[in-house]
């Protein structure tokens, strides 16, 4: 059963908003999108999950480690860095750039699975198939992400979603995850 939306709250560690989705909620999209992914490749074979820089890529394992429980097959994780590749670069803050981790076998052939958290205006979509087109090609691209809060800007859509969050622009998603933030949890806060 869904979780609720709850009031506006402030847990210990400061953080304004309010919880979309706690660590039950994440778990149970990242199965149900281990699912569909699987069913849509008809099975693991030729699959690479591809996560985008930060935190697409735990994101990335957690659905590669959900798909060898059900296949008790491994499949190819990698990681994108696509910082490079942004077109508005010059209107934010330079953030260090991250390793980009393909399989020894590279990604020609494979069904490439972008993974992400949040999906928005689809520019950091589009950063990664141009960084994708620099190194290989593919058989084919397909997108997951956590969760798609819309205001769209480019024609990008996901294939495979966990949760679907209308937001105002006002409004900023934040995703964290266990592997970097210590918590699993989706918020949503007001811009300050």
């Amino acid at each position: 059963m869904p979780t609720q939306p709850q009031a506006e709250t402030e847990d210990r560690a400061g953080r304004a908003g309010r919880v979309v989705l706690d660590a039950g909620d994440i778990a149970r999209a990242l199965t149900r999108i281990s699912h569909e992914i699987l069913e849509r490749n008809k099975g693991p074979a030729g699959l690479l999950l591809l996560g985008l820089h930060t935190r697409g890529v735990p994101l990335a394992r957690r659905l590669a480690a959900r798909i060898a429980e059900v296949e008790g097959t491994e499949v190819e994780v990698g990681s994108l860095d696509v910082t490079m590749y942004r077109d508005d670069l010059r209107s934010h803050p330079t953030r260090s750039p991250h390793d980009t981790r393909l399989p020894a076998g590279g990604l020609d052939g494979k069904n490439v699975i972008l993974v992400d958290d949040v999906l928005y205006s689809g520019r950091t979509i589009r950063a990664a198939l141009d960084a994708l087109s620099d190194l290989g090609r593919p058989g084919a691209v397909r997108l997951a992400v956590l969760v798609d809060r819309g205001h769209r800007e480019l024609p990008i859509r996901a294939d495979h979603v966990g949760k679907n969050l209308p937001t105002a622009r006002t409004e900023t998603v934040k995703v964290r995850v266990e592997e970097i933030d210590g918590i699993d949890e989706v918020r949503i806060q007001e811009e300050a």
